[in-house]
Order: structure tokens, then sequence, then C-alpha cells
């Protein structure tokens, strides 16, 4: 991550753009606006952003396909903007990878927040060069979002993923409440931060070739929390 965090701010209404690029500059990033997603995507090959708002309401892309790519083939965080207040819109969001959702109409400032949250890091490491540690044969490269499975396949890992697994590394056999998760991550307490949270586990346990049913790496603990029961090195 760059010292000045970088946005990237895609939707198709001006005033928005002008909005969120203003709060946002005045807060201390450096923003990047798009109107459509081709332009976008190929800033992307000259750009990274630390982290994307991304409409869904999009003239010329499906914007969750687009969410979606980017949660597997990128490092940033990713905000879902946009007017679809629909339970089962926000539910798609998070479970293609986005990592929180506003709904229009919005408070800059309250997408201010949501970054910030977003990009501050959930547990200080015990030392800042351990972007790269290992568990139960597998391996987590923080700086590159990838987890490096026993066969050495390497599958990626969203920006919201990699947080939840540097949470569970950095305390590992230790239980880890959803307050504690809450004021780690960020986010409002309530019903839409537990379905963000049971998504994100969910992902990460598929991504860890967990068996749901008996997972041996992320452990449920009902009415409580979640234990990580691997050795990390």
């Amino acid at each position: 991550m760059t010292d000045i965090p970088v946005i990237a701010i895609l939707d198709d209404e001006p005033e928005i753009r002008r909005l969120l690029s203003s709060a946002l500059e005045e807060a201390g990033f450096r923003t990047h606006s798009f109107a459509r997603a081709a332009e976008f995507e190929a800033a992307l090959r000259r750009i990274t952003p630390d982290a994307c708002l991304i409409d869904l309401g999009l003239p010329d892309r499906d914007g969750l396909a687009l969410v979606h790519r980017l949660a597997t083939e990128s490092g940033a965080a990713i905000i879902i903007i946009s007017g679809r207040a629909q339970v089962q819109d926000r539910v798609a969001g998070l479970e293609l990878g986005a990592d929180d959702y506003v709904i229009k109409p919005f408070e800059p400032v309250e997408v201010v927040a949501r970054i910030r949250a977003r990009l501050r890091r959930p547990v200080q490491p015990a030392s800042h060069d351990a972007q790269i540690v290992g568990f139960s044969g597998w391996t987590a490269d923080f700086d590159r979002y990838l987890l490096i499975a026993p066969d050495k396949a390497e599958i990626p890992l969203s920006h919201a993923e990699a947080e939840v697994l540097r949470m569970f590394t950095d305390a590992p056999r230790r239980l880890i409440t959803r307050t504690q998760m809450l004021d780690a991550l960020g986010g409002s307490a309530g019903d839409s931060f537990d379905r963000a949270m049971d998504v994100r586990i969910s992902r990460l346990r598929t991504k860890l070739r967990e068996d749901p049913r008996n997972p041996q790496l992320i452990k449920t603990i009902y009415g409580a929390g979640y234990i990580f029961l691997a050795e990390v090195t």
C-alpha cells in the first residue's frame, strides 16, 4: 500500500464522482474517477488502487461481475455503492467478494469512514516483516494476497478474506469473538455485519479446502465466535 492510499471511483453519475472525490481528497486520499467500466479496467493496467468504490448500475458492464473479478484478481478493498437496497443485492455483493455495501443516498463522510476501516490492519503483527506465514502445510502471503496450498497451487485472496485470515494467524488457538471482529475490522453491529462475516468465513473455508460439516482449521464456537486451530509459523 502506498503512503497515500489511492481510491478508484466507478460511477456513471458525475455528481456522485465529484462528491466522493472531494470528500476523499479532503481526507488525504488520492482518487481516480471513472464513468464506465471499460475506462476503469483499462486504468488498472497502470494504477494499483488500495480501495475501489463500485456502482452496480453501470452502463457498459454488470457491476456484480466486475466486483467478483476484482475480488479474485486484486488485493484492493471493494466497497459497493448502489441504489439497490434489497437484502438479496447486498448479500450477492458480499458473497461475490465485496468488503462493504453502501446504499445511495449516502453521506460522503460515511464512505470515508468505511474506507478507513477497510484499509486499517485488523491486528498489528508481531513483526512488520511477517507478511508470509505458514500453517498446516499452507502458506499465506499477505503482500501478494495469495494462499499457497500444500500441493503448491496458488489461490488468490480478496482483501476481505486476507483481513480475516490475518486476524486468525495473528491469534491462533484463541477465541475471537464477533465483538472483537467488529472492533478490528470496522463496520456497524447488527445482522449486516454478521452476514458479511459469515460470508467471509465461508469463502475462506472453501479456499482452505475445509469440509463445511467438519472444519479442521476454522472452528465455529456457537454463540461465542471462532478459533483458528492451526499452529502458525
